[in-house]
Parts: C-alpha cells; sequence; structure tokens
C-alpha cells in the first residue's frame, strides 16, 4: 500500500504555519503541526485543511500538543524557540533555545528514530548541532536550513537592481546564518552573466550588506515578528529534495568533517540533497580573504558550541 511521507513541524507560529502551508501545497505529504500552547496547532491545522479543496491539494493535517501524533515521521522540522527578549543576553538566548531544542529532539527520536531533521532554530548553526549531538543521528540526516534562504536574498536584491527576472539570478551564500555570512559575489550570475560583468563593486558591496542583514530589516520592519515566507519556502525545497530524492545542490547547513579546514562544525556549505540526506559536501574553491571571512564565521559557532558543550574536547572546538 503507498504511504505519503509524513512530514512534522515543530512549532507552530508565523514561520511554522508558512512551512506547513508549502509543504501541503507542492504535495510532500501530509504534515503533522505540533505546539506546547493548546488550540494553537489545532486551529492552525484545521485553517490549511479547509484550504485544500481550493487550493488543489490532498495532504492531510494534523494540529497535537502530542508528539505521539508525530511517530512515523520521516522528516521533522524544528522551528520552535524563543526570540531574544528586553535585558536578555546573546547567551541567555542561547541557553533557552538549547534547551527546547535539545528537548525536542529528544522527544522526536522517541517516535521517529529514522527521520531526517532540519533546523530553523536561531542560532541556526549552534541549534542545528545540538539537534545532532542530541540525535545521535548520522550527521547526514541533521541539517539546518539558511544557506538557501540567504541565497535567496541576495538573489532577490541583485535582480531588484538590475531589474530582471528574479528566476535568472543565481548565487550562493556560506558560513553562519548571521552577521558572519558569506555572501559570493564571484559565484553570482544572472542569465549565466557574472554579476562583476554587470555591477559595480560599490553596489555589490551594498547588495552583500544588505543580505547579511537581510532577516534583521524584516524584523525591524514588522516590529513584532520576523520572517515566515520566504523560510517556508526554503525548508519545503530541502523537504522535497529529500522525500523525492531530487538530488540537489543547495546551500544548507552541514556538518563539516574536513571540509573547508573544519571540522565537529555545522556551517552553510553547498551540499547534494538527496533521499539519502546530505549525500556530499561540495567545496567551492576560496580566495584568501574569503577562506580568512569563511574562518572568522566559523570561529563564531564554535565559540557558541564551546559555551554549550565546553569540556574533555572543547579546546578543539574552538581553535
Amino acid at each position: 500500500m503507498f504511504k505519503r511521507p509524513k512530514v512534522t513541524i515543530v512549532g507552530a507560529g508565523a514561520t511554522g504555519s508558512a512551512t506547513a502551508h508549502r509543504i501541503a501545497a507542492m504535495g510532500l505529504g501530509d504534515v503533522v503541526l505540533l505546539d506546547v500552547v493548546p488550540g494553537i496547532p489545532q486551529g492552525r491545522a484545521l485553517d490549511l485543511q479547509q484550504a485544500a479543496p481550493l487550493e488543489g491539494f490532498d495532504a492531510r493535517i494534523t494540529g497535537t500538543n502530542d508528539y505521539a501524533d508525530t511517530a512515523g515521521s520521516d522528516v521533522v522540522v524544528i522551528t520552535a524557540g524563543s526570540p531574544r527578549k528586553p535585558g536578555m543576553t546573546r547567551e541567555d538566548l542561547l541557553r533557552v533555545n538549547y534547551a527546547i531544542v535539545k528537548s525536542v529532539t529528544e522527544n522526536i527520536v522517541r517516535y521517529s528514530p529514522d527521520c531526517y531533521l532540519i533546523v530553523l532554530t536561531n542560532p541556526l548553526d549552534v541549534m542545528t548541532y545540538v539537534a545532532y549531538k542530541e540525535s545521535g543521528f548520522d550527521a547526514s540526516k541533521v541539517m539546518g536550513q539558511s544557506g538557501i534562504l540567504d541565497s535567496a536574498r541576495f538573489r532577490t536584491f541583485l535582480a531588484l537592481e538590475l531589474g530582471v527576472a528574479l528566476e535568472d539570478t543565481s548565487a550562493i551564500v556560506l558560513g553562519g546564518h548571521g552577521d558572519a555570512m558569506l555572501p559570493l559575489p564571484r559565484y553570482a550570475s544572472v542569465g549565466g552573466v557574472p554579476v562583476e560583468q554587470l555591477l559595480s563593486s560599490d553596489a555589490i558591496l551594498k547588495i552583500v550588506e544588505r543580505t547579511r542583514n537581510g532577516g534583521g530589516e524584516i524584523v525591524n520592519l514588522l516590529k513584532t515578528g520576523s520572517a515566515s515566507y520566504a523560510p517556508g519556502a526554503a525548508v519545503a525545497e530541502m523537504v522535497e529534495a529529500i522525500v523525492r530524492n531530487k538530488k540537489r545542490v543547495l546551500p544548507v547547513a552541514a556538518y563539516l568533517n574536513g571540509e573547508y579546514g573544519h571540522t565537529d562544525v555545522y556551517a552553510g556549505v553547498p551540499v547534494v540533497l538527496g533521499g539519502n540526506g546530505v549525500e556530499k559536501v561540495i567545496e567551492l574553491e576560496l580566495t584568501t580573504v574569503e577562506k580568512e571571512e569563511f574562518g572568522k564565521s566559523i570561529q563564531v559557532i564554535k565559540t557558541n558550541i564551546y559555551m554549550l558543550y565546553g569540556g574533555e574536547d572543547a579546546g578543539e572546538r574552538v581553535c
């Protein structure tokens, strides 16, 4: 008997709900929306289910507060986490979200020991590492969504500046999901034409900086929220690559085990993503300056990992 893929999304806020909508509309599988707040996931799920006959998708949408309902999931997306609140330090936020992701991961593994994990909770690269450590999964089965989103922002700003079709742009962003990310103009193009032939260095620099602040720009505009549509679409692209074994070349937060000269850390890099998860990390040739910037980004991630997992091998992690 045919079995639809089952995709669980932990966290029924704006991002989780947008992700659920995109996955259902793309026909990627049945969706379970889980949240700790009673009524929220159930209400979101019912609303989304009622959109099915209008939008033409046939997925079954379930809202729940019980991890038992997630049993047998093929892919689990973790969006649950706390935003930074007034008076809260970066370290405070790190430890709060560590506790959340650790608990979520433990519960997911209990009911879906064979699933693939995609993490969105910030700080993303560190929280992906937490999911990897606490799940005990092979690194190929645990990944973070960041590079697709950051690259989409880069592509958007390039297209808007040049006045061209967004679909004709190609770009990639490496490193951590934050201020230290590394957009690569050398690898960006429009219809195959390098952007360095189309824009001045000053214009490209402004776009790079706007890309780095892409999430912050939205937060500042919304005042009481953050991006949801673009992250949801980015996650759906990852889920599709896995459940349909598409072998997509996509930038995701993946585990590095010597690639790019770094070990025991998660960071944004291009990978082959398919039915076996992260099947290969693709190493781009970087200039000396790009290597230095990538290293700085890795250092930020490793410093935060050390704050959570300092111990016998902590020295190696922060080198």
